[in-house]
């Protein structure tokens, strides 16, 4: 009986013994792993990278606008057609493709006689029709040209007017892609210079977000939160920011 009980009680040391082990065991696979998750939540880093690029603008979109006053509605409408018909073949003196020109509808805007007031009467002077003309092309430094020579349908007698072309770059979403690449090649490198310093090195990238992406004239200093398209100037400069976190190993 006194046999068999201490072989019990020996059986229930070692089985106290063998939970305790396997207990600090545990333990310590669980705290590495802990200390793992940890590390990997805790040692990161987040910077910001940047890109730019000069660009010139491969579309173009440039109106003018042409009128005619006369007191009689019907002497108007004859001359503002012939005034087409001149803005039309000035166009095609300049090799402009007839597919890239678009004419608006005629407006009609009846002028009334003012009172000592300067307020309008009911009395009518006379009638001023107006017409748009625009132009939509690739070929930018034909049409840029033009728009600045524009002045000499003036000189044919014709009331034109026009603002400056507007500029566009087409290849905008390609542009992005390579954009978006360079400023976060340009924010590993900056991870790994300040990582350096510190003796260790930059892990994998954890996660990145799109900052500012925009597009101004080459001089401009301009930063806007929100992004900015310029249209306005026919050599631009392109910016492209991104925010990035990299694990630290």
């Amino acid at each position: 009986m006194e046999g068999g009980s201490f072989l019990k009680n020996s059986q229930i040391i070692i089985l106290g013994i063998c939970i305790a082990v396997a207990t600090i065991v545990s333990s310590v696979i669980l705290s590495g792993g802990f200390l793992k998750v940890m590390k990997f939540t805790r040692e990161q880093i987040n910077v910001t990278g940047s890109a730019t690029k000069e660009i010139r603008s491969d579309y173009i979109v440039w109106k003018g606008e042409f009128s005619r006053r006369e007191v009689d509605l019907k002497a108007a409408y004859k001359n503002l057609i012939s005034d087409l018909n001149k803005v039309k073949a000035y166009l095609a003196s300049k090799s402009v493709n007839e597919k890239e020109i678009i004419i608006s509808q005629m407006a009609t805007e009846i002028v009334y006689k003012k009172n000592e007031k300067g307020n309008n009467t009911n009395d009518i002077e006379g009638y001023r029709l107006s017409q748009t003309v625009e132009i939509r092309s690739n070929d930018v430094d034909k049409i840029d040209k033009v728009s600045r020579e524009s002045t000499e349908l003036i000189d044919q007698g014709i009331q034109f007017t026009s603002p400056a072309p507007e500029y566009f770059y087409i290849k905008l979403d390609e542009l992005k892609i390579e954009m978006l690449a360079k400023a976060t090649e340009n924010a590993k490198q900056r991870a790994d210079s300040m990582v350096r310093a510190t003796g260790n090195k930059i892990g994998f990238m954890r996660s990145a977000r799109m900052g500012v992406f925009q597009i101004t004239p080459i001089t401009s200093t301009d930063v806007s939160d929100w992004g900015m398209n310029d249209t306005t100037s026919l050599d631009k400069k392109v910016m492209a920011v991104v925010t990035v976190s990299f694990a630290i190993e």
